[in-house]
């Protein structure tokens, strides 16, 4: 891995991304708006201040797995990785340059997130509001790494997509959101303990409730080694071309 070539791949991205006004509005605006709509939908009763902090997590999850996944994948199948690999760059330089270059964009979607919940929306907040922006990123890292992994499944776009229903909504079904983890029945709740979303929405919940931060650092220890193990198998899945 060279820092050089990772640092290009990713200053690469985040120009390609500066041009595509679509996608740089659905990663930036898009989660705000949709926090802005729920918040609406439940203005004047304590709901949003339940509900608020798994949005927080969910939202930057589901877009940025959405579009890394999608990006990769015609990356590959317009011939562009097969190129780029031909050049002196290993798949991990290519993966981790996405990754950061992605994970600038997810702490800019974070910070916008966060704010605009804890200002504007007045989300009642307990603990450090930096850190909860802290999870919101690393969070959002995760789908990253997550999009980057099943984008070397995939040989099309559509079928990118059709990723989701298998790695996206079992996580937002059993991460507490609709019913608490600890009430869960004992094999869902054994399933909801191996899936990264389960620990981010456990870390803003604590974070909104309490001033104690102990079992936020482990929560975001978890998720973040989730974030990292996805990228290691991405790297060692990742096909230069589409079939």
């Amino acid at each position: 891995m060279s820092p050089r070539i990772l640092g290009a791949v990713a200053g690469r991205v985040l120009v390609q991304l500066r041009r595509d006004h679509r996608t740089l509005a659905m990663l930036l605006v898009l989660p705000c708006a949709l926090i802005t709509l729920l918040w609406w939908m439940f203005e004047d009763t304590p709901i949003f201040d339940e509900v608020g902090p798994a949005l927080l997590a969910l939202f930057p999850f589901i877009v940025m797995f959405l579009v890394t996944s999608v990006t990769t994948l015609r990356e590959r199948s317009g011939g562009t990785l097969e190129r780029l690999l031909a050049m002196p760059m290993g798949k991990l330089d290519f993966l981790l340059g996405y990754g950061v270059a992605f994970g600038v964009v997810a702490a800019v979607q974070s910070v916008l997130a966060v704010g605009l919940s804890v200002t504007l929306l007045d989300l009642d907040v307990q603990g450090p509001v930096w850190l909860l922006t802290v999870v919101a990123v690393v969070d959002a890292v995760l789908g990253t790494a997550l999009g980057l992994f099943v984008s070397a499944f995939a040989q099309t776009e559509f079928q990118a997509v059709q990723f989701m229903p298998l790695i996206v909504i079992p996580q937002i079904l059993l991460c507490g959101l609709f019913v608490p983890r600890d009430q869960l029945p004992d094999a869902l709740s054994v399933i909801s303990d191996l899936l990264p979303l389960s620990y981010a929405v456990d870390a803003m919940t604590t974070l909104t409730t309490t001033t104690e931060t102990g079992d936020v650092w482990v929560d975001l220890a978890v998720v973040a080694a989730f974030a990292v193990g996805a990228l290691a198998l991405g790297a060692a899945t990742l096909r230069r071309r589409t079939p």
